[in-house]
């Protein structure tokens, strides 16, 4: 009996503590381009594909794909050791960060494609 109590109450804790560290991923946001970027608003979640031509000083690069280019604001533990130039196709998620008359992306995370 005791040995069905104690793996009783260690299967329990299993479950529980798989439980604990899931994590809610919600729906995913489909790709978009940059010209449909533009007409989003402020904080919403954004996934772009294409390439970062350049640094433009601190932590904010122009990034581009076939329908525009917007300035991109990646944080310095977001490169998470990544290398990139502006041949490497790459893949940002984040959000719109929409001013009075212009919007940058605030990057979440970059991957190269």
């Amino acid at each position: 009996m005791k040995k069905i109590l104690v793996i009783s109450t260690f299967a329990l804790m299993l479950g529980i503590s798989n439980n604990a560290l899931a994590q809610y991923t919600g729906p995913s946001v489909a790709t978009m381009t940059v010209a449909e970027a533009s007409n989003l608003r402020d904080d919403t979640p954004v996934v772009l594909t294409g390439v970062i031509e350049k640094s433009l000083g601190g932590e904010k690069y122009l990034f581009s794909d076939a329908t525009g280019q917007v300035t991109v604001e990646i944080d310095d533990e977001d490169w998470r050791g990544l290398t990139v130039n502006e041949k490497d196709t790459v893949e940002i998620k984040g959000e719109v960060d929409k001013e009075f008359t212009s919007f940058i992306i605030d990057v979440d995370s970059i991957t190269k494609k």
